[in-house]
């Protein structure tokens, strides 16, 4: 329950005073055995003896290079609070005068400058996030995305593999996986017997990218029928689709399209869930004035990664456990997307420690 029922979540953010020195970028990168290769940037503001930290999850090499070799360039000295602080990141060209590869990139990047931001004034002031917007952390429901092995190139009999391997180690684990067209009969009716699937991404919005599936109103009966009770996230619609996806439309969610208030309001459906991604809706004025207005509408809301590397998954797992904990938030520990999961993991619903200031977790 808030304590402060008349006082938005960010303007009680916005008010916090902030001491900004300096600022340095460090490279994350990581190559996974899967051969991806996940850019990151580490953010890292310093003043007052403390450091604040964000993560840019930018996904494109170029602009991260770009990024560093500028160096930090901006003066960021001059606000004196979290709003003012958000009011230069909304002004600035944080890519330096050359356009990102993909645009919604400039939100990630300042959802990367804003957290950092949040970070530090909190430990500048001594106090954890949920002091300053009057709620708990709960204990986090989430889900494990991770994707089958391509069915050409194993077999169906081990392209669940990775689903299998998880299951076994982690009997009560949920997850979130990617359908594609040439599953077979016998895939999909061993994945319906786990009861292990919570939600489908469907990846309909997704246009020219390694991730695209081929996919028709065909696709979307036979998964939508074979998975009665999950989540069908992201999917086309078009004049062919619709007329299957409408019987659905309570079982429909959307993550890829969602930057701001406006695109939910802009939905063929007024959805009872939507993906409330921090990254993807950049501003911490933005980002809370989404929470606030999903909760007014009663729209639930649930939290989504970015292959995070680093503080970043700490900040998204934190502000699922503040605002939409019950939820299938696709935000699991970073140990789920090894391809040799590790021993010893935390089970869903995780229990968060925050630090004793500041926006992170300890552990």
């Amino acid at each position: 329950m808030a304590r402060f029922p008349h006082v938005g979540l960010y303007e009680r953010i916005a008010e916090l005073p902030i001491e900004i020195d300096s600022y340095s970028l460090t490279d994350l990168d990581r190559t996974f055995d899967s051969g991806f290769t996940r850019p990151s940037t580490l953010i890292t503001l310093e003043g007052g003896g403390e450091q604040g930290r964000g993560e840019d999850v930018v996904y494109d090499d170029l602009d991260h290079i770009a990024h560093r070799d500028t160096g930090p360039v901006h003066d960021l000295t001059g606000p004196s609070t979290v709003g003012e602080l958000c009011e230069l990141c909304g002004s600035l060209d944080l890519f330096g005068g050359a356009p990102p590869v993909r645009d919604f990139s400039r939100l990630y990047r300042r959802w990367a400058y804003e957290s950092a931001a949040l970070d530090l004034a909190l430990r500048q002031g001594g106090k954890r996030l949920t002091d300053v917007v009057g709620r708990e952390l709960e204990p986090l429901n989430f889900v494990c995305s991770v994707r089958a092995e391509p069915v050409e190139e194993t077999g169906p009999d081990r392209a669940l593999d990775p689903i299998k391997t998880r299951l076994e180690k982690y009997p009560g684990l949920r997850f979130k996986l990617d359908p594609q067209p040439d599953w077979t009969d016998e895939m999909i009716e061993w994945l319906v017997g786990s009861g292990a699937v919570d939600s489908l991404d469907l990846k309909g919005c997704y246009k020219d990218t390694p991730v695209d599936v081929e996919s028709g109103p065909e696709f979307y009966e036979r998964f939508a029928e074979a998975f009665p009770d999950a989540w069908l996230e992201d999917p086309e619609l078009n004049e062919e689709t619709r007329p299957v996806l409408e019987p659905h439309a309570e079982r429909i969610t959307w993550d890829a399209p969602i930057h701001s208030i406006a695109d939910i309001e802009a939905l063929t459906w007024k959805p009872r869930i939507v993906n409330v991604k921090p990254s993807r809706i950049g501003g911490l004025e933005e980002l809370f004035g989404a929470y606030e207005y999903c909760e007014r509408e009663g729209i639930g809301a649930y939290g989504g990664g970015q292959t995070e590397l680093s503080v970043g998954r700490d900040h998204i797992q934190y502000l699922a456990a503040l605002m939409h904990p019950g939820t299938p938030n696709d935000v699991a520990p970073r140990g789920y997307n090894e391809t040799e999961v590790p021993d010893g993991l935390p089970p869903s619903p995780l229990a968060l420690r925050p630090t004793a200031s500041g926006f992170g977790l300890e552990g």
